[in-house]
């Protein structure tokens, strides 16, 4: 099965010293992805008539550059005008005849600032806008300046979960041009299921899941499922999926999108 991948914040958060003897984290893991990691990089689907394309890897969202030195040795990026540049030349390459989904780790600027947006800070009081300005400026521009179709930008990082008990964020926003932004970062994803002593968070909501024994070490795991038709997007739902030894099931689906509705604000 083909993947894309954009490495995040985390996956970075060591490397901070390069050493040509020695190989850091971030060079093993972009070893293990190889063409996969789509961090300023672009990943055509022929068959499908659609291209994904890399935002800023490593990205922490905010004004700033997250592991400058660590984006200026491999990608040559010192700044957000060259972040901003890159992302939009990475796209100009895509065929005429395809659509183009964004996959960023964070989301882009301009989504609003209110701490349950969806890319809102939630940490102190009074909120803010912690969207990448890179990913937002790059889209912009394409849409002034080309004529490909962007329906879909995915991205991650500001959990589902607000901090300090204060609920959930928006994790779905439908912006100008019919793109649609949306935020996968449910955490935790992987939650492990109640079996029938009662020893742990979860429980299966399908009548029909497998029984549990006391050996049973189920999970219930969350995945945003986007349903895309002829190049435009038909459903997207968060989907949660009981795994118990060899048995898997959807145990919940919560449509987030569908085709001809209306969101709510």
């Amino acid at each position: 099965m083909a993947k894309a991948v954009i490495l995040g914040n985390h996956d970075a958060w060591t490397t901070q010293q390069f050493s040509g003897k020695k190989k850091d984290g971030v060079q093993l893991q972009l070893e293990c992805l190889g063409k996969e990691h789509v961090g300023y990089q672009r990943m055509d689907f022929p068959v499908l008539k659609l291209s994904v394309v890399g935002g800023r890897p490593f990205s922490c969202g905010g004004k700033q550059l997250f592991r400058k030195r660590l984006l200026s040795a491999r990608y040559g990026i010192h700044d957000m005008e060259a972040s901003t540049k890159r992302i939009y030349e990475t796209v100009l390459g895509t065929p005429e005849d395809h659509v183009v989904i964004f996959l960023a780790h964070n989301g882009p600027t301009g989504l609003g600032s209110n701490m349950n947006d969806i890319c809102g800070v939630d940490w102190v009081y009074g909120g803010g806008d912690h969207g990448d300005p890179d990913l937002a400026q790059a889209i912009s521009h394409l849409k002034e300046t080309t004529k490909f179709s962007i329906p879909l930008v995915v991205f991650g990082h500001m959990h589902k979960e607000l901090a300090h008990g204060n609920g959930h964020r928006k994790m779905i926003v439908v912006g100008e041009g019919n793109t649609t932004y949306l935020n996968g970062a449910i955490v935790p994803r992987v939650k492990t299921l109640i079996n029938e002593q009662g020893t742990s968070n979860t429980s299966v909501t399908n009548s029909e899941a497998p029984p549990f024994t006391p050996e049973s070490k189920g999970t219930i795991r969350a995945f945003t499922v986007v349903e895309i038709l002829d190049g435009r997007l038909d459903k997207i739902a968060e989907t949660w999926v009981s795994v118990i030894g060899d048995e898997t099931r959807v145990e919940q689906e919560h449509i987030l999108f569908k085709s001809g509705m209306e969101l709510s604000s």
